[in-house]
């Protein structure tokens, strides 16, 4: 994880998650597809029994996020190393549209970090692409060639691998609040996945990766978000949040409660629940003209600017910046994102529309992954 020292005059803060809102890549997803065989369908049983333990069963020690290192035994079978994961993000970044100039405008008008759950691998490969300084990243650390795997273990997870994706992926009914509440089969497959990760995979080796390796997600992305406040000397309410997942809840929760500014880009259920704004868009530049409202007027602004989003010509009143509004408006005036304040009346809605809406710019694989 790194660390930013820069400090600035102004004090305000952009932060944002990466894979999302600023990238269309599940990468952990994509290496698992590349390396494993059925490895698609493992990696989105795993993704879901990560949702059942951090949203409904809790586990003790278990954050969202942590199917990253979930999925590093099998990785590891399959012979990826640091170099191979290092090459394949290098081949195979693709950003949200306007990702590259959203992040040119904003970190020229005010101090921007990434905050992400990915490896440490991709984000360096994003950096490079988008012309953003890793030192204002905080991602997952990891050093896959670290770690040992015997050939007897590498046969056996591959053998674990098979029959782990022929089990029923654990969908989290609506409204469900307890393991109870699932279907008997579904509440089988977390137990059988129990028993495989906390027993048989825990026991061998190369189970040091769940001891050792710490995903950068739900509370540590909260922690990355109070430390650049302390860095910067700053306050929660100068903190403009943007994020589109189940990782993002915490931090979510934090900046709400400090009154900064919690905005889902393109989110899926948990992110909209939580986020004080929605934002359904193709284009990422949509995102600049919030942080400009906010950095200069203010998180009261930019609800004024939202309560008006339907007219376009409402940006007047807010003296933008003159090249960005130009910009955004060349590009989105045709199509406008979709941006609401989420309320009580309108959220389930907005869950829906913004799940919906992630699929078809994602791709449904990636779109419908926690």
């Amino acid at each position: 994880m790194s660390k930013a020292t820069r400090l600035v005059d102004h004090r305000r803060i952009f932060i944002s998650d990466c894979e999302g809102p600023i990238s269309k890549n599940d990468n952990a997803f994509e290496l698992a597809k590349q390396f494993i065989p059925d490895g698609e369908r493992l990696f989105t049983l795993i993704s879901r029994y990560d949702d059942v333990l951090a949203d409904i069963v809790k586990r003790e020690g278990y954050k969202a996020g942590d199917t990253l290192k979930l999925i590093l035994p099998f990785l590891k079978a399959y012979g990826v190393t640091d170099k191979s994961m290092r090459e394949y993000s290098l081949r195979n970044i693709l950003l949200v549209p306007g990702a590259k100039e959203m992040l040119r405008f904003v970190k020229g008008f005010m101090p921007a970090f990434i905050v992400s759950t990915s490896y440490e691998h991709y984000m360096k490969a994003l950096c490079n692409s988008v012309d953003f300084p890793f030192e204002n990243v905080y991602c997952t650390e990891l050093n896959l060639d670290g770690f040992k795997m015997s050939e007897g273990q590498s046969a056996e997870l591959k053998r674990m691998g098979k029959e782990m994706v022929r089990l029923k992926i654990p969908e989290i009914p609506k409204r469900a609040r307890s393991l109870n509440e699932f279907p008997v089969k579904k509440q089988n497959t977390v137990m059988q996945l129990d028993e495989i990760f906390w027993k048989q995979i825990a026991s061998m080796e190369i189970g040091a990766v769940l001891k050792v390796v710490a995903p950068l997600g739900g509370p540590e992305k909260a922690s990355a978000v109070s430390e650049i406040v302390s860095r910067m000397k700053a306050d929660l309410e100068d903190v403009m949040y943007v994020g589109d997942s189940i990782t993002d809840v915490s931090a979510f929760r934090l900046v709400r409660r400090g009154n900064g500014l919690t905005v889902s880009f393109n989110g899926n259920n948990f992110a909209v629940r939580e986020a004080e704004v929605a934002v359904l868009s193709e284009n990422a530049l949509v995102t600049a003209i919030l942080a400009d409202v906010f950095n200069r007027f203010g998180k009261r602004q930019v609800i004024n600017l939202i309560k008006d989003w339907k007219s376009l010509s409402s940006m007047e009143k807010f003296k933008l910046n003159e090249p960005l509004k130009k910009y955004f408006l060349r590009l989105c005036r045709k199509k406008p994102p979709k941006v609401e304040l989420v309320t009580v009346r309108n959220r389930e809605t907005l869950m829906q529309e913004s799940t919906a809406f992630r699929k078809t710019l994602r791709g449904e694989d990636i779109g419908r992954l926690g």
